[in-house]
């Protein structure tokens, strides 16, 4: 098995250990599962909770997906890990070169994508350059995890990959899964209780990367544009696309836009500063767990204080 740091399990249920896939510690001695991302990282802790598997995470909280790029030793653990669970839909776009030569040596991999509905980006917020630039056009949103129903719709997709890793008590996931399945759909619940607070009016985004499709489509919400004006932070919009999308803020009478702690927020303020009357820019938790005290160190508290700060920015 690939080598593993241990650090503390964030709010995940007890017998749930979880890694970053990097470090000195010595090489578990029971199945391994290794995550792309931290906030898949908390929902395959969870699904896997008490079944004595040992998840190892790649990318540190903080870290912007669409550009990561691993180390040779988490590669190593990428590779030698029982299952292998990423995003999927061309995400982990930084490793994806890494990713499919890992699934060509044959390493197990688990793609959440592959296992909901996918929605695709609008037309309105593809950038050409971009396209030219990676060589594909993002046709599906993968950031299905704004909407914990997705994911809790991928859940059993995932216990079964789970269940064929020799040595896992499959009881104890599938009794994992079922609870957490639960508290998805609480969340799902909770969040929409929040934003109910919003008047239809309001209930309008303008984001730095089109990254809250999912979570528009699940709240009644419409994605009136991005700062970023593609569904990967790689892009760079020009000067005059911020101009354009200022006038669209102005008429369409946005109160806030919303910024990513992942990415530096000077875009986003740029266009607040652009329109010609106070708007609050707001960084929100996007594809990314928060640090210890940020209120967003598990999957549930980063859609739940998400949710919170929407509605405390559009709200009366």
């Amino acid at each position: 098995m690939g080598t593993a740091l241990r650090i503390g399990a964030l709010g995940l249920a007890a017998g749930a250990v979880v890694g970053c896939a990097d470090g000195d510690a010595a090489a578990s001695d029971g199945p391994t599962v290794v995550v792309t991302t931290s906030i898949l990282g908390d929902i395959v802790g969870n699904v896997v909770a008490g079944a004595g598997v040992d998840v190892q995470v790649v990318m540190p909280p903080g870290a912007d997906p669409h550009e990561f790029s691993p180390s040779t030793r988490q590669v190593e653990a990428m590779s030698e890990a029982d299952l292998l669970v990423v995003n999927g839909a061309d995400f982990e776009q930084g490793m994806q070169h890494v990713l499919d030569r890992i699934e060509e040596h044959g390493t197990r991999t688990f793609a959440l994508a592959d296992h909901v509905d996918l929605l695709p980006f609008g037309a309105e917020h593809r950038d050409e350059d971009e396209v030219e630039a990676h060589g594909h056009d993002h046709e599906d949103d993968p950031h299905v995890w704004t909407d914990p129903l997705r994911v809790a719709e991928a859940v059993p997709a995932l216990v079964d990959a789970v269940r064929e890793i020799e040595g896992v008590d499959v009881a104890a996931v599938e009794a994992a899964a079922t609870s957490y399945v639960a508290a998805l759909q609480q969340l799902d619940a909770d969040i929409a209780a929040t934003l109910a607070a919003i008047p239809e009016e309001d209930r309008v985004l303008v984001t730095n990367h089109e990254v809250f499709g999912y979570f528009a489509d699940r709240y009644d919400l419409e994605v009136v544009g991005t700062v970023v004006p593609a569904g990967t932070t790689l892009a760079e919009p020009s000067s005059g696309a911020i101009e354009e999308l200022a006038e669209v803020v102005e008429e369409r009478g946005v109160r806030a836009v919303f910024a990513e702690t992942t990415q530096s927020s000077r875009l986003a303020e740029a266009l607040a500063d652009s329109v010609g009357r106070d708007v609050e820019v707001v960084e929100l938790y996007t594809e990314s767990l928060g640090e210890p005290g940020s209120g967003a160190e598990t999957y549930l508290d980063l859609m739940r204080t998400d949710a919170e700060l929407v509605a405390g920015a559009l709200a009366p």
